[in-house]
């Protein structure tokens, strides 16, 4: 079914709080999130209903409607472009709205089928000041589900101060606190974060609290020809790494002739923050990455830097966690200097935009993320972003948007460890400067 798989990304909340419908003569109109029951699946789509005396017209989850209302009933009649239509029939009743719907695709599939919503108002943004949470995680999860309680409600511009577990699932007191895997600390739940919203992360704070990391010596097969495989084939002991957080360095504890002396820089990183997905995909683990976030195990992703996300349910459902203390492009030894983390980020909701794959932004540039099973098409992925991004914020036509990509992009192999990879799409603010921004 075209609807329910668009819809795939949408899952009730049944804790949300929401407005009410307000006494006027229009009381269907408004923004309106729905909770559809496909066969005992919750999906969600938006309604958008502008009322005027009895004539009902808008969107149900993107499909124009038109439609008529007599009393507390409604009836009203979407199309898709391909034919398809959505015949709902129903009630207002004490805030909500019922329905059933008879759905037929405009295709050789035309099968009509029937299902049942309810719709409540989208929640308005508290105006209460923001607050900052002291966390203290007791669980962490492997995947990146919508059905995990969330462990923590927060308002759009709040921050939140917490720690994660290393990759292994140890703590900073060396503490082994859950199975290894990438453990995430969350969910947090978001209010007033909706399917079709962006969530904005501001990395505040990383920090290590440890003085150790560990990683091994292996390469992953992405990064070998046949000639490096057969070298390094028996390789893939675990090193572990001590931590001067003092200097600002990591080094081998116990190093190899050559690497007697070998020092690098450490640059503490989140390899994992990520929305949940929705009800209809089955709950990637925490190793995995997709158009959630997920595991991207890019090294800019520090300090400073602000993590856009597309939102796919209520409350956006906020994980982070796979601290590193330091990693090189393309995270080759299918880890880094994994270790835990003391962090902060403060949280905020952008309404009504999504993008399609995770962005991030720092001081000197904007970056859109391509994560695909493969490099080609993570490359035409993160092109795609990018052009979406200008195009949506910039609000450049196709041809200046080619102008600009054509000579200012800079590309980067982010991630290459795992089932998907990332490259990422770098742009200099400086080449923006001349560009007039819409505001978020």
């Amino acid at each position: 079914m075209k609807r329910c798989l668009i819809l795939f990304s949408f899952l009730f909340s049944a804790n949300l709080v929401y407005a009410q419908v307000p006494a006027t003569k229009t009381p269907f109109a408004g923004k309106w999130l729905a909770t559809l029951d496909f066969f005992g699946t919750p999906l969600y789509l938006k309604v958008d209903l502008n009322q005027q005396e009895e004539g009902l017209k808008g969107t149900f989850g993107g499909d124009p409607l038109e439609g008529k209302v007599n009393g507390s009933q409604y009836h009203f009649l979407a199309k898709d472009r391909n034919g398809g239509t959505e015949e709902a029939t129903g009630r207002l009743e004490n805030g909500t709205l019922y329905g059933d719907v008879v759905e037929t695709r405009g295709d050789d599939l035309a099968h009509p089928f029937k299902y049942t919503f309810t719709a409540v108002l989208a929640p308005a943004r508290s105006t209460a000041a923001p607050q900052r949470h002291e966390f203290a995680p007791t669980i962490f999860y492997r995947q990146f589900s919508p059905l995990n309680k969330p462990v923590l409600r927060i308002n759009p511009g709040d921050t939140i101060h917490t720690t994660t577990v290393d990759a292994g699932g140890v703590d900073g007191n060396n503490v082994r606190r859950v199975l290894g895997g990438n453990p995430q600390t969350g969910p947090f739940y978001v209010e007033t974060a909706m399917p079709g919203d962006t969530l904005v992360v501001h990395i505040n704070r990383l920090r290590l609290n440890r003085d150790w990391a560990g990683s091994d010596d292996a390469l992953v097969d992405r990064a070998t020809d046949s000639n490096l495989a057969v070298k390094v084939k028996g390789n893939g002991k675990g090193i572990r790494w001590h931590l001067d957080t003092a200097a600002g360095t990591a080094t081998p504890e116990k190093p190899s002739e050559h690497l007697a002396k070998y020092t690098i820089p450490l640059r503490p990183m989140l390899g994992c923050v990520a929305t949940a997905v929705g009800p209809a995909q089955a709950p990637p683990p925490t190793g995995d990455s997709g158009y959630y976030g997920g595991n991207m195990d890019f090294n800019e992703i520090t300090e400073g830097a602000t993590v856009y996300l597309p939102v796919s349910n209520p409350g956006a459902l906020l994980y982070f966690g796979d601290g590193h203390a330091a990693q090189g492009d393309g995270e080759l030894n299918g880890n880094a200097l994994e270790t835990s983390m003391d962090v902060e980020v403060t949280v905020d909701v952008i309404p009504g935009k999504r993008p399609p794959q995770p962005r991030v932004e720092n001081g000197s540039t904007i970056i859109a993320t391509g994560i695909a099973g493969s490099l080609d098409d993570a490359f035409r992925a993160a092109t795609s972003n990018m052009a979406s991004w200008l195009e949506d914020d910039y609000k450049l036509t196709p041809s200046e948007i080619a102008q600009v990509l054509g000579t200012a992009s800079q590309y980067k192999v982010a991630e290459v460890a795992d089932r998907n990879v990332n490259l990422v799409l770098k742009l200099d603010k400086e080449r923006l400067k001349t560009l007039t921004q819409v505001q978020k």
